[in-house]
């Protein structure tokens, strides 16, 4: 399917501000951008670069005044998300390298607190997706999806005693889940077709049989339309915007993501 995607931000700066944005999705294994804008109100001086996780970044500093971010791509994305019940889960001695971070505890994903739970939810599956497929269910049957109910991110352990949560803090709980039971797991930030509320939205994948497979549990059943914008060990690696000084918050955020009728 194809998909154009679009954020809007808008700010009232009061003192020279800067920022590190997260705002452009890029071609991988599960997505191929074919176009993308991204006009900034005024005109800065922007330098782009790569991240540890293969994010695309943009460094600049927002002037004294109304200080607005557009973006909008169009982006083939799959229709339904890949399902690998059985596959396997693999040795840490077997991981790529660039995995092995994504065992760890971090700032929002305290795994080393987890395994008393993750063995419970998981018990009598089959070590790999079957592990992460019990946990995704448990947080939907378990963790209500409250969009809207936080503004910034809580941890595992948090979201694990509120018992509900934003996307992101659905994911964060997942992560640590995983991670606990010695599967690699990352948060990814991105869009999501048809999400109600529109807005950002975040999801959890999972590193078993040799790849990375989506969860998230905010939704019930597979589907697609996911764009991927960032990837992460937790919601501090995947901020669409960073700011540095006194605090800057949007007055204006609208998030779009329209179905491309017919071909492309």
């Amino acid at each position: 399917m194809w998909l154009t995607v679009g954020c809007e931000l808008l700010f009232e700066i009061e003192i020279s501000t800067p920022f590190i944005l997260m705002l452009r999705p890029r071609s991988g294994a599960e997505q191929w951008l074919a176009r993308d804008e991204f006009k900034i109100t005024p005109n800065v001086q922007v330098v782009e670069f790569t991240d540890d996780f293969g994010n695309l970044c943009q460094q600049l500093t927002a002037p004294v005044g109304n200080f607005s971010i557009q973006t909008k791509a169009d982006v083939k994305t799959s229709e339904h998300v890949d399902v690998g019940f059985g596959a396997c889960f693999v040795e840490i001695q077997n991981l790529p390298h660039n995995v092995l971070s994504y065992l760890l505890p971090s700032r929002y994903c305290e795994s080393d607190r987890f395994s008393d739970l993750a063995s419970q939810i998981t018990a009598n599956q089959l070590p790999g997706y079957n592990q992460v497929a019990a946990i995704e269910t448990w947080l939907n049957n378990n963790i209500s999806y409250i969009p809207g109910s936080s503004d910034y991110p809580i941890s595992a352990i948090e979201v694990n005693q509120r018992q509900s949560g934003v996307c992101r803090d659905l994911a964060h709980l997942g992560i640590a889940l995983c991670r606990s039971l010695s599967i690699p797991a990352r948060m990814v930030v991105g869009y999501l077709y048809n999400l109600q509320p529109m807005d950002m939205h975040a999801w959890f994948e999972a590193y078993v049989g040799g790849r990375w497979y989506t969860f998230d549990a905010t939704q019930t059943g597979p589907k697609g339309g996911y764009v991927v914008i960032g990837y992460g060990h937790d919601a501090a690696g995947v901020a669409v915007f960073n700011q540095f000084g006194p605090s800057v918050y949007p007055t204006k955020q609208k998030v779009s993501v329209e179905l491309i009728q017919g071909n492309f």
